[in-house]
């Protein structure tokens, strides 16, 4: 009786631990739908009561158990308006608010006395009025508080110096008047109080900071300077003639004086203006990254300039701007012909791939032009631009990130990983994806979009497995890649000279090489021990010539049963798309139902042997084929495949002795 009785409590006790944090989690919600609905906002949030605010909440974050709220962050979406009182102060698990670079007016909210864990406070760029609270020590988290930008007046509260763990604070460009109290808080690393009214001396705890972070005040000595020990007269009492000598020794005593006094000055007005650099470090420590995603140049960048903004597409659910990425750990993806491409891991936990581009060779008007015309695109195989940011120095690109990598690290390995095994079903998924991806991009635009770059490694795989398809639309805005580029030249098109003035069937072709590549395992171009490049489609072309297509294969397809038929089917898909002439090709609708078709009939339970009618493939892709001569080739060689995959899968089948007609890419 006593251990059921003991049971009994302990169950009651957990039903109570648990219906407390569902009441918690309820609480954020409300406490943020009743914000939300009383602060008018230019933009659309995907808040509403029956989603999950930890998972789906545009600038939301939770705690390890989705149990409280802990982070909002909401930079740029048009807010107005005072914040509602008792909404955002009910949020009492908060650790970060970010509501930068909104419209917010009125004073400071004096509830957010309440927020005791609050660590961090991001509020400039905003319209905010009237004096600061006098008392901060309720918030005695505070690590990070941006107030400028605003129009706070009135004295900096002496109670900031109880704010022990307070590292960063910045209140420059507000109205603020009096003296600079004496923050002696031995954290405080980072500090800008700019252009204000300040005035008074700068207190000697605040003096390690550069002169940068009291300039535009009316302060009387930005730096106290050093106590210059008086000059103390002769002690004998002199006589007539000693007397125009001490007129003379106290002339020259004055005049040195001057002199010395305009030599320390002119030192103290070259140590203060020599290095503008030096003062604007404010706020500009960032964190230690792998490598920087933004080189910032000037004050504007450091202070955010409204000017230069993140652009964030419709039903983009991030919620950052560029000084989050500034402090966002970097990792490099990779380096390719458009630029380098990053993975940034933001504060808040947030995973995206942002890509710095080089060589932009149009104007601001036309870039932003076009990557709105890419950032509309919405296609379950085409990898979604959700923001940009353009300024003079920089260019950045931001997508999802793609846990699984791309198409080209799987299939050959990266940085120094092996390749993973892929089979066919998986093979298939890529190239259907790819295909419908690309079909789509060419619809946009009237039917005239083009992609320009096409290839496996700016193809990724969806939530379903099926590749889709990125890096669409750069082609056209970046310098012309050099045709002896050999990244380029593997998938690009014989009749592309310039890849800005590349056509949909140049995508054709490159796709007919992803298909290929597929097929082969093999990369598009290589170069062998003794220099000789060779071109995987010359190479695949020459092989079904003299009658090898079983060598064609990646080896690692060859332990599956049942699908050489489906290889072969789609070795004509590619090899048509690849063909030299372009009018030619296929296009990629007629593509997109033929690997459909393929996709489909293998799930049929057709035997092996059965070789599909020549019916099933479109007057484009037998045109093609007949076009190399190869198309009763690859008829017959169905039963050299099949032997191919059976001596596979029999350790006891002999080797054959010949040799296929040219060494294969790797």
């Amino acid at each position: 009786m006593g251990w059921q009785l003991s049971v009994l409590v302990g169950i009651l006790m957990l039903e109570a631990i648990l219906g407390h944090v569902v009441a918690d989690l309820v609480e954020d919600k409300q406490a943020l739908l009743d914000f939300l609905q009383n602060i008018p906002h230019a933009h659309t949030l995907n808040w509403n009561k029956d989603s999950s605010v930890c998972q789906s909440w545009t600038g939301v974050a939770c705690n390890a158990d989705s149990s409280r709220v802990t982070s909002l962050r909401l930079p740029g979406v048009g807010f107005r308006g005072p914040i509602p009182r008792n909404t955002l102060s009910r949020l009492s698990a908060i650790q970060i608010v970010s509501l930068r670079l909104n419209n917010i007016s009125g004073p400071f909210p004096s509830d957010f006395s309440n927020l005791e864990n609050l660590t961090a406070l991001y509020l400039q760029f905003n319209s905010f009025s009237g004096l600061l609270p006098q008392d901060f020590s309720a918030l005695k988290n505070l690590a990070i508080v941006d107030l400028s930008n605003n129009g706070f007046s009135g004295n900096i509260p002496s109670s900031m110096s109880n704010l022990t763990h307070l590292s960063a604070l910045n209140l420059a460009n507000n109205s603020l008047s009096g003296e600079i109290p004496d923050l002696n808080i031995p954290s405080l690393q980072e500090l800008n109080l700019s252009n204000n009214h300040l005035i008074g001396m700068v207190p000697r705890s605040l003096q390690r900071f550069p002169s940068g972070a009291f300039v535009g005040n009316n302060l009387s000595s930005e730096i106290a300077p050093p106590p210059i020990s008086p000059v103390e007269p002769p002690n004998p009492q002199p006589t007539k003639k000693s007397s125009k000598l001490s007129e003379s020794a106290l002339l020259g005593i004055i005049l040195g004086g001057c002199v010395l006094g305009f030599v320390l000055s002119a030192l103290l007005i070259i140590f203060c203006y020599s290095n503008p650099e030096k003062d604007n470090e404010t706020f500009s420590k960032k964190p230690q990254k792998k490598e920087g995603l933004v080189k910032k140049k000037g004050a504007a960048a450091e202070n955010g300039d409204k000017d230069k903004k993140i652009v964030f597409f419709e039903g983009c659910n991030y919620a950052f701007d560029l000084e989050d990425l500034l402090r966002a750990s970097a990792e490099v993806l990779g380096k390719g012909m458009f630029g380098t491409t990053y993975k940034a891991a933001l504060e808040d936990a947030t995973t995206v791939v942002v890509k710095r581009l080089k060589d932009i060779n149009v104007g601001r008007r036309e870039f932003e032009q076009q990557m709105e015309a890419v950032g509309q695109m919405r296609h379950e195989n085409v990898a979604p631009l959700r923001a940009y940011y353009c300024s003079k120095d920089e260019k950045l690109l931001i997508y999802d990130h793609y846990s699984q990598g791309s198409v080209s690290s799987v299939l050959h390995g990266s940085g120094g990983e092996k390749r993973i095994l892929l089979d066919w079903d998986s093979r298939m998924q890529i190239a259907i994806g790819a295909a419908r991806g690309l079909a789509y991009i060419h619809m946009q635009n009237s039917g005239k979009f083009i992609h320009g770059n096409l290839k496996a490694s700016n193809v990724f795989f969806n939530v379903q497995g099926f590749g889709c398809i990125s890096d669409i639309g750069l082609a056209t805005i970046i310098n012309p890649i050099p045709p002896t580029s050999a990244r380029a030249a593997g998938y690009r098109a014989p009749e592309v000279t310039d890849t800005r003035k590349a056509f949909q069937a140049s995508d054709v072709y490159s796709f007919g090489v992803l298909l290929l590549e597929l097929l082969t395992g093999k990369s598009p171009l290589h170069s062998t021990s003794g220099n000789e490049s060779i071109h995987l489609v010359r190479w695949v072309q020459s092989v079904v010539r003299e009658e090898w297509t079983a060598e064609v294969f990646d080896v690692q397809l060859l332990r599956y049963p049942n699908i050489e038929e489906e290889m072969l089917e789609m070795l004509k898909v590619g090899m048509a798309c690849a063909v030299m002439r372009p009018e030619q090709r296929p296009k990629m609708p007629e593509v997109v139902k033929l690997l459909e078709d393929i996709h489909r009939g293998s799930h049929t339970n057709r035997p092996s042997s059965e070789i599909r009618s020549e019916g099933s493939a479109s007057p484009a892709v037998m045109a093609a084929a007949a076009e190399m001569g190869q198309s009763s080739t690859l008829q017959q060689s169905q039963i050299a495949v099949s032997s191919a995959m059976q001596s596979q899968t029999d350790s006891s089948a002999s080797q054959s002795q010949a040799e296929p007609p040219a060494a294969a890419p790797q």
